[in-house]
């Protein structure tokens, strides 16, 4: 197995990424210690300034995942503010920000930074296109789970297994993009 460290305090991240890794052979652990986050436009470049942020202080190869939740009758909001928003209004400030409009159109995104002191940085996306629900239905997941439904369903993130879930979304399809990018190294 090889060790790979994923710098974040979210354990329902921290099991996605194992579930994901671990058939690969990467023994993915977790490595709480945070890291100023930029205020910037794109998942991207929150990525790459996390990656700057910790190379120093981790020995190895490392990976961190920024992701957000962009609703478009809100103009993106809360997109890269995301894990912010969460913690001050929740999901019930987000149905309420919605209320009853018929368009509930939003966007999972996900953005995995990998760096290897050898090789240096790389970022592998992933989006899922959905909508938001008229409640918080599920309990399955973390964070914004309980009201994104994806596209070709009828359920919420929280309604569904991992499994089910890792197969359709926005970090399911980073992890894939990073595993692609890992076999290429």
């Amino acid at each position: 197995m090889k060790a790979l460290d994923f710098i974040t305090s979210n354990k329902g991240k921290l099991k996605e990424a194992q579930a994901a890794l671990g058939p690969l052979g990467y023994d993915v652990r977790q490595k709480d210690i945070g890291y100023p986050e930029v205020q910037a436009d794109t998942l991207e470049e929150v990525a790459r300034f996390g990656m700057e942020q910790v190379k120093a202080r981790v020995e190895g190869a490392f990976i961190l995942e920024d992701s957000g939740i962009f609703i478009e009758p809100l103009g993106g909001f809360p997109g890269v503010y995301s894990a912010y928003v969460m913690k001050t209004v929740g999901n019930p400030g987000i149905l309420k920000l919605l209320g009853d409009r018929k368009d509930r159109g939003a966007a999972f995104m996900s953005c995995f930074g990998y760096f290897d002191p050898k090789k240096g940085p790389m970022v592998a996306k992933g989006e899922c296109k959905g909508t938001i629900s008229m409640s918080i239905r599920g309990k399955q997941g973390f964070g914004y789970d309980p009201i994104f439904i994806p596209e070709g369903d009828d359920r919420t993130f929280g309604q569904m297994t991992l499994e089910e879930k890792n197969r359709v979304s926005h970090r399911g399809r980073s992890l894939k993009a990073l595993v692609e990018l890992l076999k290429g190294r």
